[in-house]
């Protein structure tokens, strides 16, 4: 294998595993995919071979075709096959699609030690006993290339996290130091980290795609993927190892990717939580549901302006963009559940409106979007809406009926703010 991947569902073969089979030279670049935790996934996929189809679902009609970029899949648990793949010298690429809880970070985005997980991974290791978490496994994996010389190679993370690169360079070192420090400076000197943006939004596929699939390639898929037409891969780092033509297929390589980062962070998934709390607090199941409430659009609209104000891009390119999300989101064909976005809200307020909420407030602004966001999050927490579903949210469910304590905890600097309290207070 050439690419191994940790995190196997729908997004990553959408779009990562998609770029890979778009590239010329894609017959180069098998895939060794790893499931999070369930092998569900990777056993429907082996029983394919590897293939599956890629429905991209426009505002008419479907267009399919059959993707067979993943070479093996794996399950999460299987610590062999994935210390073997890491320890080739022929792997040159580790992508990952984890989501932002994956990485076990604490309020200081650093890694979280006094997390019971971490401290049972850090003393499986040193017992010499399997790791389960995503940086106990980035670990030992590096730990394996290490003993078997396997050379550099390139990190890859493709979730929703501000510098993504540096955020798991972060929690790999922490976890490291705490587990096997001797394996720090060899980290350094063969392990790059490729900051990028990734978009493409991809619901959760349904039996009636499972029909759509087979009657449109005659192919009798039990995993299809539905996503949308639009996609957008934007990365910046060094592949020491080398990487597939992903340019070729339509990704961008820059020198920075954080205006793309922050545009793509604020607008489309800022608005998405939005619309996960807000929308299904008024009743609404999906995107498209909800952008199509005038009252949602116009919060919408509201909290696009004020995060706009705190972009680094030309008006023209933030207005095209918002037009372009407008068009996406009502994609009626798209069944984009509000309680698929709502989930691990606890680790996405902080990255998608907490910066603006920030910078709004220094500015001596109360910005009427934003509060709503996260009035919404709160009324969510306290059982408005779509239901919780976030391994992080028992601390602030226990501190939903005061809004300062939820502040506290979610922002201290923001809880003594008494305006900003009696906002939020007056808008759950």
């Amino acid at each position: 294998m050439r690419i191994v991947h940790l995190g196997l569902g729908n997004f990553f073969r959408a779009h990562q595993a998609w770029y890979t089979s778009a590239a010329p030279d894609a017959q180069q670049w098998p895939i060794a995919a790893f499931t999070g935790r369930s092998p569900t996934a990777a056993d429907a996929l082996n029983r394919q071979h590897g293939r599956y189809t890629l429905l991209v679902r426009g505002p008419v009609t479907d267009q399919a075709s059959i993707i067979g970029a993943v070479d093996r899949a794996y399950a999460g648990n299987d610590l062999e096959a994935w210390r073997t793949h890491l320890a080739s010298p022929h792997t040159a690429v580790l992508t990952l699609t984890v989501t932002e809880a994956g990485y076990l970070r604490g309020p200081d985005g650093r890694l979280d030690s006094t997390s019971e997980r971490v401290r049972a991974d850090v003393a499986a290791w040193r017992r010499g006993d399997p790791v389960r978490t995503v940086p106990g496994r980035l670990m030992a994996g590096l730990s394996e290339r290490r003993v078997y010389r396997g050379g550099p190679i390139a990190i890859v993370p493709c979730d929703n996290l501000p510098d993504n690169a540096a955020a798991v360079a972060r929690v790999l070192y922490d976890f490291t130091e705490l587990a096997e420090p001797a394996l720090v400076p060899w980290i350094r000197d063969h392990v790059s980290f490729v900051s990028t943006m990734v978009d493409r939004i991809t619901p959760r596929s349904t039996d009636d795609d499972v029909a759509a699939a087979r009657a449109l390639t005659g192919f009798d898929d039990a995993v299809p993927v539905v996503t949308e037409p639009f996609t957008e891969w934007v990365l910046s780092g060094v592949f020491p190892s080398g990487r597939p033509r992903w340019d070729d297929a339509g990704a961008r390589f820059v020198a920075d990717v954080t205006p793309h980062e922050q545009r793509k962070l604020l607008l489309l998934n800022g608005g998405h939580s939005l619309l996960a709390y807000a929308g299904s607090a008024r009743g609404h199941q999906t995107v498209a549901d909800a952008v199509a409430d005038d009252t949602c659009r116009a919060w919408l609209g509201e909290w696009w302006d004020e995060a706009s104000r705190h972009l680094p891009l030309p008006a023209a390119e933030l207005t095209a963009y918002r037009a372009a999300l407008l068009t996406r989101f009502a994609n009626p064909r798209i069944r984009h559940t509000l309680a698929q976005i709502a989930a691990d809200g606890s680790q996405k307020i902080p990255i998608r409106v907490l910066p603006v909420l920030r910078a709004e407030r220094a500015a001596g602004r109360m910005p009427p979007g934003t509060v709503r966001i996260v009035a919404a999050w709160i009324a969510h927490l306290r059982g408005a809406g779509a239901p919780v579903a976030d391994a992080g949210a028992e601390p602030y469910r226990q501190r939903a009926s005061d809004v300062r304590a939820v502040l506290g905890l979610l922002a201290p600097e923001l809880a003594g703010d008494d305006d900003l309290v009696a906002a939020i207070e007056k808008a759950v």
